[in-house]
């Protein structure tokens, strides 16, 4: 797995991935960082809440950002340098997030691509918004 060079970049460049999110992953979201908020692991807590049930961790779906950009645009190699990130509706257990990436931006002179980053779910709802500056692989 290769990942491209500013060179290989164009604007309007994207890719996505996309994954059902389980229980599971929110307990072990939990697990690894620590974030323990009621509002995530507890049914009895977040029933009470403005949602009315558990919901995932923000960080757990902008990380299907970080995946794609990672893996694939730009991918491997690249240096994450930003990430601007809007939290617009809740994600449920069950829900499948599609966290899509988009070149708006080609830096040659700086070697930096600014993508727009955005996560809907099954229903076509955006959930998270934003944007992201990367420093793409240099080397080939």
């Amino acid at each position: 797995m290769k990942g491209k060079t500013i060179t290989e970049i164009k604007v309007g460049d994207s890719a996505e991935f996309a994954k059902t999110v389980s229980e599971s992953d929110i307990y072990q979201y939990a697990g690894v960082t620590g974030d323990f908020n009621p509002a995530h692991i507890n049914e009895d807590y977040a029933s009470r809440t403005f949602f009315k049930t558990r919901i995932a961790h923000g960080m757990l779906s902008a990380g299907f950002i970080s995946n794609v950009l990672g893996n694939q645009l730009p991918g491997p190699g690249a240096v994450y340098i930003r990430q601007n990130l809007n939290f617009l509706a809740p994600v449920r257990i069950g829900d499948t997030i599609k966290a899509v990436v988009e070149v708006i931006d080609v830096n040659l002179e700086k070697n930096r691509v600014t993508l727009k980053t955005t996560c809907i779910n099954q229903t076509g709802t955006p959930v998270i918004d934003g944007d992201a500056v990367l420093s793409p692989v240099k080397i080939r």
